[in-house]
């Protein structure tokens, strides 16, 4: 088992010096959010840390391991906006996520939980199962306890609201 820094002297490290480095962060970053989440993540990558001497320039340290998890963050949305780019270029024009966007999508969530609330019990059971579980209609019958046959029926009944709520929309 490693030894850990005393989190003491993390504390004194933080008391004396977090606003210093928010702000340090803040210049490099020009975002306030963003310089205040790698403020807390250059002290949670201290307490990580094994055992150390206390820096004798704790600001100049601080900054090093803030700058290490700067690059990093960097690095990282890179990596996330190449993979927005690769999608998009495989899946078409990307869509951004808008305020209009996500209201269409939590009143269609809304209509769907309407439309299985709606539905008898085994029906929506037999759904779900189907849909968001992924289980085969055979799978859903033994889990049920109900023939195949029926599990059919009941896909069917709930493929034919869901068809009824997309014409509706």
């Amino acid at each position: 088992m490693r030894a850990h820094r005393p989190a003491g002297d993390i504390e004194l490290l933080y008391s004396d010096h977090a606003d210093w480095l928010r702000a340090w962060l803040g210049r490099r970053t020009r975002c306030a959010q963003r310089a205040a989440d790698l403020t807390q993540d250059t002290f949670c990558r201290l307490l990580e840390r094994p055992a150390q001497p206390m820096p004798s320039a704790p600001r100049g340290f601080l900054a090093t391991v803030a700058r290490r998890l700067l690059i990093d963050d960097i690095r990282r949305r890179e990596i996330e906006r190449a993979v927005r780019d690769a999608f998009a270029l495989t899946e078409g024009a990307y869509d951004a996520i808008t305020p209009e966007r996500t209201i269409e999508a939590v009143h269609l969530l809304d209509a769907i939980i309407r439309l299985l609330d709606a539905l008898p019990e085994q029906a929506r059971q037999a759904f779900v199962l189907r849909r968001i579980e992924g289980l085969k209609q055979d799978e859903i019958a033994a889990r049920l306890g109900i023939s195949l046959s029926t599990v059919k029926r009941h896909i069917a009944l709930a493929y034919a609201h869901c068809y009824a709520l997309a014409e509706a929309a």
